[in-house]
């Protein structure tokens, strides 16, 4: 079984991007992310409509950090501080070297290449720093732009699981994108 440690938090970089831990000081952004519907279209969870709801979704993403229970970065650009995505690794499974990664950006960034560089770096990490064997991706096959980012990375599709998630009064599908450390290409 892996031994799963996030502590000192590793901060990753690419060509354009700085991905760091996120604070407090994100709360606005973590609010516009998770209050706006297009943003949260595809994910089956409830609109944050406070700042103390974005507060909270702050906490519960630092305590899983600390807790070695899962691990976020804030995506920002290089050389400005503000938060314009988060990503991460969620639930992890140590006895299967298995966990899911997870990104959303805000819209007015969608489109320019942030988040296929900022899932290659969180692989990277994923399959170097965390030793996992596999990483998956959990989406909504009306996601295309996720599903695209998802291929651009290697990733292959897993499987396509119907009406497996109720939501608000509606079945949802789920679609299991996954790659496996051997065909990661750094």
């Amino acid at each position: 079984m892996l031994e799963i440690n996030f502590h000192p938090f590793k901060n990753l970089e690419t060509e354009r991007l700085f991905l760091r831990r996120i604070t407090r000081a994100d709360v606005d952004e973590i609010m516009e992310l998770r209050s706006n519907p297009e943003t949260m279209k595809f994910i089956p969870r409830p609109l944050v409509t406070s700042k103390e709801q974005a507060m909270e979704h702050f906490k519960m993403l630092d305590e899983k950090i600390e807790a070695n229970e899962g691990i976020n970065w804030a995506i920002t650009i290089k050389g400005e501080p503000k938060l314009i995505g988060i990503i991460g690794h969620y639930r992890i499974q140590p006895e299967n070297h298995r966990c899911e990664i997870g990104y959303m950006i805000l819209p007015q960034y969608s489109g320019k290449g942030y988040t296929t560089e900022a899932i290659r770096v969180v692989l990277e990490y994923g399959f170097h720093d965390l030793q996992m064997h596999s990483i998956e991706a959990v989406i909504d096959p009306d996601n295309i732009a996720s599903e695209r980012v998802l291929q651009k990375n290697g990733f292959v599709k897993e499987a396509h699981i119907l009406e497996n998630e109720l939501w608000n009064g509606k079945f949802w599908d789920t679609v299991i994108y996954s790659l496996l450390k051997k065909n990661f290409i750094k």
